[in-house]
């Protein structure tokens, strides 16, 4: 989970997973675009709009916007090197 400026990890062994802290740093990213706050209610408003069409709270959090950009990229560990202003519009 990310909280700007903080990625809070459960198990210690997570924090050497670079999948796991790069997924976590593009939603860093995201949160400084949207100047932190509207990021949190436009996540939120998002779960819930997806919540009503999935009825499935898992399907809902994977089709967020700001996840769907952050798995889609995970892997890339040079992805925010070159990923441009407000690129999560593409997943919405």
């Amino acid at each position: 989970m990310t909280l700007y400026p903080f990625v809070i990890i459960r198990n210690f062994l997570d924090k050497e997973n670079k999948v796991l802290l790069n997924h976590e740093k593009i939603h860093i990213r995201q949160q400084l675009e949207l100047l932190i706050l509207p990021f949190f209610l436009w996540y939120f408003l998002e779960y819930l709009v997806r919540l009503i069409q999935f009825r499935d709270r898992n399907k809902a959090y994977r089709n967020i916007s700001f996840e769907r950009e952050a798995y889609a990229n995970e892997r890339n560990l040079d992805y925010l090197k070159t990923r441009p202003f407000w690129k999560f519009r593409k997943y919405i």
